[in-house]
């Protein structure tokens, strides 16, 4: 199928058409009809969807902003990570990893799955293409989708359908603290952090407890820094396994047999079991239970990875909410003043969204989520779709994919036929003259 044609046709028969088409050109250096979907990221989520539109033979063309596949995870995430859910809850569709990996892939295993996941299915991104604004033409009938090179050229692209692939941790969540122009050490986001080596004897602090904030704070004490962990909020810790198997499995497996609130308990009885009472340590639990929370908010409970046996050994320091920064020190909450020679930022990253789609309906202009909570946040309108936004990793990044392939597929299969249907009734009309 050929759109095109489609394209041709419309600027013969539709003067607004042609008259649209004349602007964009005018207004751009170059522009390019697509005859496939645009998926805007080439992170996991959009590498999914790509292979699994290629797999039903539906074309389509990546954009991303970076020089590489999965940028985030290439170029903004430290170097002792590894996967936090066992490698079988994070494979991507059509095709599951080495045997040879381990449990829990290392971050470069993980780049060297995508990697090979695209070579395999021949997806090929635009690289260095800066999405600055997609808006859907209702007079073309087609999206129209604008993107910035390295060197400042504009290019257009008009497509039937676009995929929005940039997901959750598009952007770093930078918090506004009192006084973050007076302080004179090193101050910096979790994404611009390697490893705890630059860091030897040095007073950190880590503000964020999530798994970033706590793994990092684990990482600087391996490189014999002194860490400390500022803890805002409630936060349930559960072991990254419990009873012999991985606690996301488990859970997965019991939730098919007994309520959610029942599942909680149990993972909350384990882990007090396991962990002992982290509210004795600074970590205070919130009244809701881990997968209920996880539902309702989508804050994901941290996988333990030996950072709690550091914070009860007193190697790492529980503090609580910053009040301000000062030269060489901060002042918590409680009073209390500490030097520190720097700070990482363990805040997590947000949504991209509002500041190029030119759309209100489907994404929230306030966090760039879909406003349809999941499983039903994956499909927007005229042919607008979200992968990468239900906060279920990339087991939900896979189910949205799947989803939006065979969608995009049954409406390419009957575009064909009436297509089909078309120039068959021209042809006969022709020979009938």
């Amino acid at each position: 199928m050929d759109y095109l044609s489609e394209i041709e046709g419309k600027q013969a028969h539709d003067p607004m058409f042609l008259e649209k088409m004349k602007e964009s050109s005018s207004s751009s250096s170059s522009c390019l009809c697509v005859p496939g979907p645009v998926i805007v990221g080439a992170g996991p989520s959009g590498l999914a969807t790509a292979a699994c539109l290629k797999e039903k033979g539906v074309p389509s063309v990546i954009l991303e902003r970076s020089n590489c596949i999965a940028s985030l995870w290439q170029l903004k995430t430290y170097d002792r990570l590894r996967l936090h859910l066992p490698k079988q809850f994070c494979e991507l569709p059509l095709m599951g990893f080495p045997t040879g990996f381990p449990t829990y892939p290392s971050k470069q295993q993980f780049v060297d799955y995508l990697e090979a996941y695209a070579r395999k299915f021949d997806i090929k991104p635009r690289f260095n293409e800066t999405v600055s604004q997609a808006e859907y033409d209702p007079t073309l009938g087609f999206w129209r989708v604008t993107s910035v090179g390295v060197k400042g050229k504009e290019m257009e692209y008009v497509c039937r359908w676009l995929v929005v692939a940039t997901g959750e941790n598009a952007e770093a969540m930078m918090p506004e603290m009192e006084g973050m122009g007076e302080f004179s050490g090193d101050i910096r986001h979790t994404s611009l952090y390697k490893s705890g080596e630059e860091f030897r004897e040095k007073r950190v602090l880590v503000v964020g407890c999530g798994n970033s904030g706590m793994e990092v704070c684990l990482d600087l004490c391996n490189h014999n820094a002194r860490p400390s962990l500022v803890v805002r909020d409630t936060v349930h810790v559960l072991p990254q396994e419990m009873l012999g198997t991985s606690t996301f499995g488990l859970s997965m497996w019991l939730l098919k047999w007994f309520p959610l609130r029942l599942v909680d308990r149990f993972l909350l009885i384990v882990s007090w079991l396991m962990l002992g009472d982290t509210a004795r340590f600074g970590l205070a639990r919130p009244h809701l239970g881990p997968l209920q929370l996880k539902n309702l908010s989508g804050k994901t409970p941290v996988l333990d990875v030996g950072t709690l046996a550091k914070i009860k050994s007193g190697d790492i320091k529980v503090r609580p909410s910053i009040k301000s920064l000062k030269r060489h020190a901060v002042e918590f909450v409680n009073g209390t003043t500490e030097n520190f020679d720097a700070i990482i930022l363990a805040t997590g990253y947000k949504s991209n969204v509002p500041s190029w789609l030119k759309e209100k309906v489907m994404f929230s202009e306030k966090d760039g989520y879909p406003r349809r909570p999941f499983p039903n946040g994956w499909k927007g309108e005229y042919g607008l779709y979200a992968v990468g936004f239900t906060k279920r990793g990339l087991l939900g990044t896979s189910m949205d994919a799947i989803r939006i392939a065979e969608d995009i597929q049954r409406c390419w299969k009957e575009e064909a036929k009436h297509r089909l249907a078309f120039t068959n009734s021209l042809l006969h009309q022709s020979s009938s003259l």
